[in-house]
């Protein structure tokens, strides 16, 4: 098993669909980059402790590759908008790989630069090495598919989630 941590907006919308790919054997919701150790989603809310809302993925790489996670990961959020996805805005919801490895790294530098030509405007996902990974709070874990006709996710994290079924069928578990 390998381990992969992306943050890309609310890790709620990560984590939903993460939780469909097939290969992927554990999807945790936490927070890293930041300076604050044992940081509450409160304290992450504001802005002042550094830290993105991360997803950690648990995957076997026999049946998904690294480079293909990140393929999904950049269909499921806008990677030109610095700090800000949708009308979540703020420093912890930026685009972000914490690359484990220096395979990682290699993999995550080649499809950044593939993805440079998808996109119309400069790609700002940031790049860097795993930092301190901090467990979100139990309410968060598998929040969406605890609440599926919460607003939030029957409006935003919904979208997603289906515009990777479509993508990915053969992805799904």
């Amino acid at each position: 098993m390998e381990v992969a941590v992306f943050g890309g907006g609310c890790f709620w919308c990560l984590a939903a669909v993460y939780e469909e790919v097939r290969g992927v054997t554990r999807v945790t919701s936490g927070y890293t980059g930041g300076s604050v150790p044992d940081p509450t989603y409160e304290q992450v809310c504001t802005g002042d402790t550094g830290h993105a809302e991360v997803v950690r993925l648990e995957f076997d790489p026999a049946v998904i590759a690294y480079h293909d996670l990140l393929e999904i990961f950049f269909t499921l959020h806008d990677p030109t908008t610095l700090n800000r996805q949708g009308n979540d805005v703020g420093t912890q919801f930026r685009s972000v790989i914490y690359y484990q490895s220096a395979e990682q790294e290699s993999v995550a530098c080649k499809v950044l630069a593939e993805m440079a030509g998808v996109w119309d405007a400069p790609i700002v996902t940031q790049l860097a090495p795993a930092a301190t990974f901090y467990l979100a709070e139990d309410y968060h874990q598998n929040y969406v598919a605890r609440h599926p006709l919460q607003g939030y996710c029957a409006l935003v994290v919904a979208p997603k989630v289906e515009k990777f079924r479509a993508m990915y069928a053969g992805r799904l578990k």
